[in-house]
């Protein structure tokens, strides 16, 4: 039941949809006996969006819309294969489940709009990458940040295996038969064992880089660590056209390293990129701020994104502020924290700034932003967000 994250948000399905919205986030586990409360926990936010609904749309029939979610709950299988969140939205038509790669906050909101945030922190995080793990018979793909690594199960079209590629006729050399009294079934001018594996070789890793750029690379552009033995490295990089695939690799077998080995081999290639990455996104709001062309108070941000004048926004990871914009005026209005059934007025902007063309990125905590400011709620919520306008 699980739906392609990035194809949903790219067709915008977010963008308009017809209230009520429901959004429900939780973390799961990828394991036994970790995930057994996966989905008493999924069952409890279900009654809290059954309560919200009643509470904020008392003349909806909320039985269509909570179907889904039951459905969801008694699927066996899907609940097996769970990464390490899921985030579900649903409304009139319209039910995506997403298991996501990162843990998130536990939520469930009924409102105007969906609880995006969490989502396009899956999308736009600064801190995501992929591993291509590759020996001369296997190819293997992880997905992972500073947090996190899991192994990425493969469609059936992408070339796993040698085998894949080569088919199992074309592993022996085809000799060349002579007539005559000298050389009666000799192989005189027959490709040698050695040049034929190195020409199978090679078609497995053009094929492999080839359809993990098209697959994996170009969707979602994420930074590539190759995972091979130094022989392999090179005969790869040699062939490779991906150019998300980054000049330090981890030069160990793929099948050697545990996951989390793995992961911590991993973010000491990634790290200096992602600071690096973090610090020009710093830079550019600051840059941007001193020529007035960048702001963190959220009343501005609002009329600027109505206005399509925002290209990039900068949001601190797991923020709310309850509230909501006016779509056409860019006007703000600011809700008491703890109401019930209230929207996020950063999943607002955000989806304002993405379809004015413009970018959204999810940053740590206190990365680049101006300090919290201490209650009233209205003064702090102002400063949790930074842009750089157009």
């Amino acid at each position: 039941m699980s739906n392609p994250l990035a194809e949903d948000f790219a067709k915008g399905i977010f963008r308009t949809p017809r209230p009520p919205c429901l959004s429900l986030c939780q973390s799961t586990h990828r394991s036994h006996p970790d995930d057994s409360q996966d989905r008493i926990r999924f069952g409890n936010l279900v009654k809290t969006l059954e309560e919200l609904l009643a509470q904020k749309y008392p003349r909806q029939d909320s039985a269509p819309l909570l179907q889904p979610f039951h459905d969801l709950a008694a699927d066996r299988d899907f609940w097996i294969h769970t990464g390490d969140g899921l985030a579900v939205l649903a409304a009139p038509g319209l039910f995506r489940a997403y298991p996501l790669e990162r843990p998130v906050e536990e939520l469930a909101l009924v409102g105007e709009r969906f609880h995006i945030k969490p989502l396009l922190r899956m999308l736009q995080s600064a801190d995501d990458y992929q591993i291509l793990g590759i020996s001369r018979q296997e190819a293997r793909l992880y997905q992972g940040n500073r947090d996190g690594l899991h192994q990425v199960e493969l469609p059936a079209d992408f070339p796993r295996t040698l085998a894949d590629v080569i088919p199992e006729h074309d592993n022996k050399p085809q000799p060349i038969r002579t007539h005559g009294s000298a050389e009666i079934g000799g192989v005189h001018g027959a490709a040698s064992l050695a040049d034929l594996e190195k020409g199978q070789i090679e078609r497995f890793f053009r094929s492999v880089d080839r359809a993990m750029f098209a697959q994996y690379s170009r969707p979602r552009r994420l930074p590539l660590v190759l995972l091979a033995l130094p022989e392999n490295q090179g005969d790869f990089r040699r062939l490779s056209h991906n150019p998300f695939l980054l000049e330090q690799g981890i030069d160990a077998s793929p099948t050697a390293l545990s996951v989390e080995d793995l992961r911590r081999r991993a973010w000491e290639v990634i790290e200096p990129q992602y600071l690096q990455r973090l610090a020009a996104l710093c830079e550019m709001f600051a840059a941007a701020r001193a020529r007035a062309q960048g702001d963190a108070d959220l009343v501005l941000i609002g009329r600027n994104a109505v206005a399509g004048r925002i290209a990039t926004l900068l949001i601190e990871a797991d923020r709310q502020v309850p509230g909501h914009i006016d779509g056409q005026s860019g006007a703000v209005e600011f809700d008491e924290p703890g109401k019930a059934a209230t929207d996020d007025l950063l999943d607002d902007l955000g989806e304002l700034v993405l379809s004015q063309g413009g970018r959204w990125w999810s940053s740590p905590p206190s990365a680049c932003l101006p300090p919290r400011v201490p209650p009233p709620s209205t003064a702090s919520s102002r400063r949790a967000a930074v842009a750089g306008r157009r």
